[in-house]
């Protein structure tokens, strides 16, 4: 696959994959395990993934912060989905901060700033 073949559509085919595993087996499948197990274990999973994406993010490679990456948006695809969001209901929501600063979205929120 070439650079030009890579981009935001693979989260759309990976979602689409995730979602086609729902109704496997848990005992072949890891992300029929992870539906199977439910929402609050695969929301531990997003903060674990999210965890030792930081600590690659500061101290690690960059490949293992590309690896820990893909690892995090795997299970955060399978969080939106056990949820029933898309990443289209994401997207419409990226799209709707396009030109607006992150200090004004986040006030318009309600959204506390941190230092």
């Amino acid at each position: 696959m070439t650079d030009l073949e890579l981009d935001g559509r693979v989260l759309d085919h990976l979602f689409e994959v995730i979602e086609s595993r729902r109704d496997d087996d848990p005992e072949t499948s890891h992300t029929a395990k992870l539906f199977n197990k439910g929402v609050l274990k695969i929301a531990q999973k997003v903060g674990e993934e999210a965890t030792e994406t930081v600590i690659e993010g500061v101290a690690g490679s960059r490949e293992q912060l590309a690896d820990e990456s893909a690892d995090l948006l795997y299970h955060l695809l399978v969080l939106w989905a056990s949820r029933g969001l898309t990443p289209n209901d994401i997207w419409r929501q990226l799209e709707g901060r396009k030109g607006i600063s992150g200090i004004a979205e986040k006030a318009a929120r309600g959204v506390a700033l941190e230092g």
